[in-house]
């Protein structure tokens, strides 16, 4: 863990994830880049060029100045912080920026969205989600340590999940916590008994890591839908961290089909680490 992105729209929640990311960048001794996405609205088409240039200028310095204020805190004192400002606000952008500085994480903070907003907009945070290729650790509460002990790993031992499940295994080897897989079984045409899920879980397994060690860690809970499986499993183990694999659906596709991970992201108090299949 040498290199952490930070988006920063100036919010309380943004804060939260700065926080958390001065605390690991001290323990795992890493590189903060601090990423701010100016939103310059589109500027009238009658405006000259030159008009057009001195307003964006005008932004750019504004947004430098205040970039520079919010950065200025006490936590921040013993940390490489590198400053990054993009002049328009493109969500996959932030996955470009991560390629190109060859981070190893991203951290954001959500304070989720509800009701219509989240069904037709989302909040920033889930564009985010769907966008990157790497593991983005999304904080819903300041934290004041990162001390993860038990973490919550969900999956539906799918083929299709095998590489983005090692990613995300070797993602949270520097957190050194205890990993307890999970699977939901939901009460519908995809329910299964206890021995197909086991031999499930044994086939994944091996296919991931080439043996089935982790079978002792591997629990199975029945709910009416997998965000609460995950979630009421999480609270009474007493878990410190939740993570899950996601399709980063979009469109259409996305609407119908929804997404775990960002109902998670959405619902849950606890920190979620989420990487895109």
């Amino acid at each position: 863990m040498k290199k952490i992105i930070v988006p920063v729209d100036f919010s309380q929640h943004s804060e939260y994830a700065l926080k958390t990311a001065a605390l690991l960048a001290n323990k795992h001794n890493a590189t903060v880049y601090a990423l701010h996405m100016l939103d310059i609205q589109e500027v009238s088409l009658t405006e000259s060029q030159i008009n057009q240039q001195e307003k964006t200028m005008y932004f750019l310095k504004l947004a430098e100045q205040k970039f520079k204020d919010f950065l200025e805190k006490e936590y921040l004192e013993d940390v490489n912080v590198v400053p990054v400002i993009k002049h328009y606000k493109v969500f996959s952008e932030v996955n470009s920026i991560a390629k190109e500085v060859d981070a190893d994480l991203i951290i954001m903070g959500s304070h989720g969205a509800t009701g219509l907003k989240e069904f037709f907009v989302g909040s920033n945070t889930e564009k985010v989600v769907r966008n990157v290729d790497l593991p983005v650790l999304v904080i819903k509460n300041e934290m004041t340590n990162v001390d993860f002990a038990d973490i919550v790993v969900a999956t539906d031992f799918s083929d299709e999940s095998v590489p983005a499940f090692k990613k995300m295994l070797k993602s949270l080897e520097f957190l050194n916590a205890k990993k307890h897989l999970l699977y939901v079984n939901l009460p519908n045409e995809d329910f299964k008994t206890t021995s197909e899920m086991e031999t499930m879980a044994n086939d994944f397994l091996i296919k991931v890591e080439g043996n089935s060690h982790r079978l002792i860690n591997v629990n199975y809970v029945c709910a009416r839908s997998i965000e609460n499986g995950i979630l009421n499993f999480s609270n009474a183990l007493g878990a410190d961290l939740i993570s899950v694999i996601t399709h980063g659906r979009k469109g259409l596709s996305h609407i119908f089909a929804g997404s775990v991970a960002e109902d998670l992201t959405n619902h849950s108090t606890l920190p979620i680490m989420t990487l895109k299949i």
